[in-house]
């Protein structure tokens, strides 16, 4: 995948599309903590809610599975935003052969584009990859529904408070 220098005009900043490098997958962990979804008046989890064993699925080992790819939203020379997948028995699991997807930004960057950008780029190199379709859970109060649907995604299941939805490729 090429690195996407340009200012996007839609998000107003400079930011920068690439995959991961090696060293940065640590921070997987961060964003997965991002992307813990936490309603009006609730209190966040700490910190090492992500060493649980069904969220470490998402970021363990990362880059040796199937599946397992990732790109990075910089800004500025630092990571704002990322978005991977991965094949695994997660919230958003439909079957073996579809990725899950996880996606988050700092609480600055969203609502920006950043997010769209991320998933346009991620959803692209799927198809390149040939999966056919990807997947993700999300709590039915996250903003971020609106933005799965306008991208394609579509609602596949549901539980009292997440959708299971998929987006086919």
């Amino acid at each position: 995948m090429e690195r996407m220098t340009e200012q996007d005009p839609e998000i107003g900043f400079p930011c920068i599309i690439r995959p991961i490098v090696g060293d940065e997958t640590a921070l997987l962990k961060e964003f997965l903590y991002e992307a813990i979804f936490i309603p009006e008046g609730v209190e966040p989890p700490a910190r090492d809610v992500v060493e649980l064993p069904e969220l470490r699925v998402y970021t363990e080992n990362f880059g040796t599975q199937k599946g397992d790819y990732c790109l990075v939203a910089e800004s500025g020379g630092k990571a704002v935003g990322a978005v991977w997948t991965r094949i695994m028995n997660d919230y958003g699991h439909v079957d073996n052969e579809t990725p899950s997807l996880a996606i988050s930004l700092y609480r600055e960057y969203r609502g920006q584009g950043v997010g769209s950008r991320l998933l346009a780029e991620i959803l692209a190199l799927l198809r390149q990859q040939g999966y056919r379709k990807v997947s993700l859970s999300v709590q039915k109060e996250n903003a971020a529904v609106r933005l799965y649907r306008r991208v394609g995604f579509e609602i596949a299941g549901e539980t009292e408070q997440e959708y299971l939805m998929v987006c086919t490729l």
